[in-house]
C-alpha cells in the first residue's frame, strides 16, 4: 500500500483528505441525481415501476462487481491513474444520462458508474484514513450519505426550477467531476506499480484480516441493514412523499432521502467521540425507531411525520455505517485496509441492491403504501437481528 500520503506535510494531507472525501461526495451525488427523475422517465417512456428500480439496482450490482473485480487496480497501476480514470468514467456515465432517450442508456450509464465507483471506493476510503486517522474515519463514513442526499435534493431543485430538467443536473455534476480530475493529477501521488500479467482477471479483491474477522461478522448485518434502508428510501420515498403530501411538485419528493442521509452525516460528526461498538448499537436501535415511525406516518397519512421518521432513521444510517468503519479501521495495516474497506462496501451495496424488491412488487400490482409497510417490517426484523448479533458479540474495539 502507498505510504506517501502519510509522509507529506500536514497541509497536503488535509488537502488530500478534502479532495478524496469530495470525490466520494460527487460520486454518490451523481449516483442519486437520477432518483427524482425516474417518475418522469417512466411517464415519458411508458415503462413500469420495475424499470426504474432495475436501473437503480443495476448500479449497486455494478459497484459490487467493481469492488470484487477492479479494486486491485491501484496496486497494479498506482492510485493516481486509477482515480483519474474512475472520475472520467463517471463523467462519461453522466453524459450518457444527459442524452438518454430510453432506459437503455440509463442502465448502461449505471453500469459504468458502478464499476468506476467499485474501482475507487476502497482506495478513496483508505487514503482518507491514512491522511488523518480520526477525521478520515469520520469522512469515510459521512461522505457517502452527504453525496447521496445532496445529489437527490440538488436534482429535485434543478428539475423543478431550471431549464432542461433531464440534462442540466448531469452537466453540472460532470463539470464538478472534471475539476476534481484535474486536482487528482496534481495532488494524489502516482503510487507504486506492481507488474502483473493477470491484473484484470476477475478475482475477489476483498480481504478481512484474521484479527478483524470477529468484529466484521458482528457489524456486517448492521451495515447491510442501514444500506438496505437507504435503498428502500431511494426506491420508494419520492412516490411515497407525493402520496402523503398530495403535492405535485418535484423537488419536495427528494426531501425524505435528503433528510435521511444528511441526518446520518450530522450523526457521524456529533458522535465522533463514541466507540465503534456504541455507534453500531445506536445505528441499529435508531433504524428500528425510524422504521416504526415510518409505519405510523403511513397509517396517519402524515408527510410531516414521515420526514421526522426519516431524520430518526438517518441517525441509524449514520451511526450504523460509521460504527463498523471506526471499529474495523484500526484492526488493519496500511496494506490490508483498502481490501478490508472494500469488504465493508460489498456488504453495504449488497444491502442497497435490495431496492429492486419494491419495483418488482409494484409492477406486480401491489399498492405503494402496502409495499412500504411490508418492507419497513422486513427491515425492522433485519435490524433486530443485526442488533442482536452486535450485542451478543460483546467485542470492545477502538473508538
Amino acid at each position: 500500500m502507498d505510504r506517501q500520503v502519510c509522509m507529506v506535510a500536514p497541509s497536503r494531507r488535509l488537502a488530500t483528505l478534502a479532495l478524496t472525501s469530495s470525490v466520494v461526495v460527487a460520486f454518490l451525488a451523481a449516483a442519486n441525481a437520477s432518483s427524482p427523475l425516474y417518475q418522469r422517465y417512466a411517464a415519458t417512456w411508458h415503462t413500469s415501476p420495475l424499470t426504474g428500480t432495475i436501473a437503480f439496482a443495476t448500479y449497486a450490482v455494478a459497484v459490487l462487481a467493481g469492488l470484487l473485480w477492479l479494486s486491485q487496480l491501484p496496486d497494479v497501476f498506482g492510485r493516481r491513474p486509477v482515480l483519474f480514470t474512475a472520475i472520467c468514467a463517471q463523467i462519461i456515465a453522466l453524459l450518457l444520462f444527459a442524452v438518454a432517450g430510453s432506459f437503455t442508456l440509463i442502465v448502461v450509464g449505471r453500469v459504468v458508474q458502478g464499476l468506476a465507483s467499485g474501482a475507487a471506493f476502497g482506495v478513496l476510503s483508505a487514503t482518507m484514513i491514512e491522511a488523518d486517522a480520526e477525521r478520515g474515519a469520520i469522512a469515510s463514513a459521512a461522505s457517502p450519505g452527504t453525496g447521496s442526499g445532496l445529489g437527490a435534493l440538488l436534482s429535485g431543485l434543478v428539475v423543478q426550477f431550471l431549464p432542461g430538467p433531464t440534462h442540466t443536473i448531469y452537466l453540472i455534476l460532470a463539470a464538478v467531476l472534471a475539476g476534481q480530475a484535474l486536482i487528482v493529477l496534481r495532488l494524489i501521488p502516482a503510487g507504486t506499480r506492481q507488474a502483473s500479467q493477470d491484473a484484470l482477471r476477475p478475482r475477489v479483491r476483498v480481504a478481512i484480516p484474521a484479527n478483524a474477522r470477529a468484529v466484521f461478522l458482528a457489524t456486517a448485518p448492521v451495515v447491510f441493514a442501514v444500506w438496505a434502508l437507504s435503498g428502500f428510501y431511494a426506491a420508494l420515498s419520492p412516490a411515497l412523499y407525493t402520496t402523503l403530501s398530495g403535492s405535485g411538485a418535484v423537488w419536495p419528493t427528494a426531501l425524505p432521502i435528503f433528510v435521511l442521509l444528511w441526518s446520518g452525516t450530522l450523526t457521524t460528526v456529533v458522535v465522533r467521540g463514541a466507540s465503534g461498538r456504541a455507534l453500531t448499537i445506536t445505528g441499529a436501535v435508531s433504524t428500528l425507531a425510524g422504521l416504526g415511525a415510518t409505519i405510523v406516518a403511513i397509517e396517519l397519512g402524515s408527510a410531516g411525520l414521515y420526514l421526522v421518521a426519516s431524520a430518526v432513521a438517518g441517525i441509524g444510517f449514520g451511526a450504523g455505517f460509521q460504527g463498523p468503519i471506526r471499529s474495523l479501521a484500526p484492526l488493519a495495516t496500511d496494506d490490508e485496509r483498502p481490501a478490508l474497506l472494500s469488504a465493508v462496501f460489498v456488504v453495504a451495496y449488497g444491502g442497497l441492491g435490495t431496492a429492486v424488491i419494491p419495483g418488482a412488487l409494484l409492477s406486480a400490482g401491489a399498492s405503494l403504501t402496502a409495499v412500504t409497510v411490508e418492507l419497513a417490517i422486513a427491515l425492522a426484523v433485519l435490524s433486530s437481528i443485526a442488533l442482536g448479533a452486535t450485542l451478543r458479540a460483546g467485542v470492545r474495539v477502538h473508538p
